[in-house]
């Protein structure tokens, strides 16, 4: 080719790139995209200022564009935070619904018991004097093992409460017997009678059932909230894989690499996105949603038969019953035993008599339940009861949902009214794959992330069978039934921790709660007329006390 030829073509060609009319030819400025770029905290150094060629892109469509490498895994990295940061974000209402409602209800409980302890000590002290306080440890122990088994304590409630009755038989009985002495042999004997002659009357009974499964349910119900918990802070915490982490850096920030900052996804192509993303957490879902229906059941529970606060609030007056049933059938209890366990040894002789203390002889003032300590945690369990039931049915198919709900938010996609002029992951364009199913095998068709269909997420599959565990417990709850200890007595007694007696076959196991409002408690109606018979029994305890008091000086 002749030398001028050459010398032409080469000033045309560079008159070629820089006509205006060439929009084609001509790079296109990336000012926008380095006012997006520099707006996420990124250094303008990596941006050019003009579109280069894309050869170099790793995820973005390899056409002209704004992005270097540099800029791609920069975009890619922050794509993967803002990921997580909305996941976390999306669930946030289901993570402190369950962190603050176990809050408040353990808070509850807790005061609830302390409350019912005080409640006790105030009245016995006021009412049996020196005598309560001489044996105050029974009833000490009582509430501590209580507190250790709703702190999660291996305690068996029935094998505990039977042991409080034997316990406090063993003391009466040396209190109205003064006149003998007992040996350790002779009161584990005593102690064997309980069953058999029920010195409590019905008391304790009724109160075993009642204590029972108040406390299996309450407890249950805050362990569930602590799972729920537990559960909901684990899932909200996703490592997404490097075929997510390619997706939605595709999805989010490729629109900059083409020069189209402020495009939005459209909202199809996010959901199939974040459904191929979340899908071990759609997986969840069923196993959850059964959780929560148990729950449910459990807080009915708490309204019901099982509610704790109307099962401890008048606790000291039951077992104060029961200790006047003692008084009252005393004789007969006593020749009973002596029947059974053989005459016991006559205690030493007494001295001369000198006057018993004066707070002996103090009279007797009624217990007035005005005086009973305010409600636990400024609230009442029906209200805790109601607002957390709301709430839980609120949080029902929350992982399903949180494509849904993730890909409805306009600061993330284009929104579903505009399905035009949004991203598509290629151009600005209608997006046309149709929409994923939930789950982790519906996705083995999906056309923006490659999920291997094959390797569940184990993570995933702990929380499963960890909200499998903790239903089969609420379940075993709603029936009245400690998991711990089902089978250490036999179903068909109608009694204790391990009663498989269901309300409708057993409704005598209810009389003292029932499903109205504590205050038409059969039982608490009687508690007037209980403390007439207390006072009534005044004198002979003043008595026995005068007597003990005697005993200790001619000791």
């Amino acid at each position: 080719m002749p030398s001028w030829i050459g010398a032409v073509i080469l000033p045309l060609s560079g008159l070629l790139l820089s006509l205006p009319a060439g929009a084609e030819v001509k790079a296109r400025s990336c000012g926008e995209v380095r006012q997006a770029y520099g707006a996420k905290g990124f250094s303008l150094a990596d941006i050019p200022y003009q579109e280069i060629a894309g050869e170099h892109l790793r995820i973005c469509p390899q056409e002209y564009t704004c992005c270097t490498t540099e800029m791609e895994d920069k975009l890619s990295q922050q794509s993967k935070l803002e990921f997580e940061n909305l996941v976390e974000e999306t669930s946030h209402f289901v993570r402190t619904t369950f962190v603050s409602r176990h809050k408040k209800f353990d808070e509850f409980f807790r005061e609830l018991l302390e409350n019912a302890e005080k409640s006790l000590n105030d009245m016995f002290v006021r009412t049996y004097g020196m005598l309560y306080m001489q044996n105050s440890e029974v009833f000490q122990d009582l509430f501590t093992e209580l507190k250790r088994y709703y702190t999660g304590g291996n305690v068996n409630l029935e094998e505990m409460l039977n042991d409080f009755w034997a316990r406090l038989l063993e003391r009466m009985f040396q209190l109205i017997n003064p006149q003998y002495h007992f040996s350790e042999d002779y009161l584990e004997c005593v102690s064997k009678y309980t069953d058999q002659l029920k010195p409590f009357g019905d008391v304790p009974r009724k109160l075993k059932i009642q204590v029972t499964r108040a406390f299996i349910a309450a407890r249950t119900f805050v362990q569930g909230l602590t799972v729920g918990r537990e559960v909901a802070n684990r899932v909200s915490k996703v490592s997404p894989t490097p075929g997510c982490i390619r997706a939605l850096m595709k999805m989010l920030y490729c629109p900059y690499c083409r020069g189209l900052p402020a495009v939005r996804p459209c909202s199809n192509y996010c959901l199939n996105v974040m459904k191929g993303c979340l899908a071990n957490q759609a997986d969840l879902d069923t196993e959850w949603n059964l959780f929560i229906d148990a729950m449910l059941l459990v807080a009915e529970r708490l309204e019901g038969p099982f509610n704790i606060e109307s099962v401890m609030d008048p606790i000291d007056v039951k077992i104060s019953e029961a200790i006047m049933n003692m008084q009252e059938n005393s004789m007969q209890v006593s020749a009973k035993v002596f029947q059974g366990c053989g005459q016991p040894k006559p205690a030493p002789a007494l001295r001369s008599a000198r006057s018993a203390p004066e707070n002996f002889n103090t009279r007797f003032r009624p217990y007035n339940p005005e005086e009973r300590p305010t409600t636990a945690a400024g609230t009442s369990l029906d209200r805790l009861v109601t607002d957390i039931k709301e709430k839980l049915k609120l949080s029902k198919k929350v992982w399903s949902a949180l494509p849904y709900t993730i890909c409805k938010d306009e600061s993330v996609t284009a929104g579903t009214s505009n399905q035009e002029d949004c991203w598509n992951g290629h151009s600005k364009a209608r997006y046309l794959p149709e929409i994923m199913n939930d789950g982790l095998t519906n996705q083995i068709n999906n056309p923006e992330v490659d999920v291997d269909i094959t390797r569940p997420d184990t993570f995933i599959r702990q929380q499963i069978m960890a909200l499998r565990v903790m239903t089969n417990k609420l379940k075993n709850a709603y029936n009245g039934n400690d998991v711990n200890f089902q089978d250490t007595s036999d179903e068909s007694s109608g009694s204790g921790s391990g009663s498989g007696c269901m309300d409708d076959v057993c409704p005598t196991e209810f009389e003292f709660v029932t499903t109205e409002a504590p205050a038409v408690d059969p039982d608490r109606r009687e508690v007037e007329s209980s403390a007439a018979r207390l006072g009534h029994s005044l004198l002979w305890w003043s008595v026995v006390c005068v007597v003990l008091a005697l005993q200790r000086l001619g000791r």
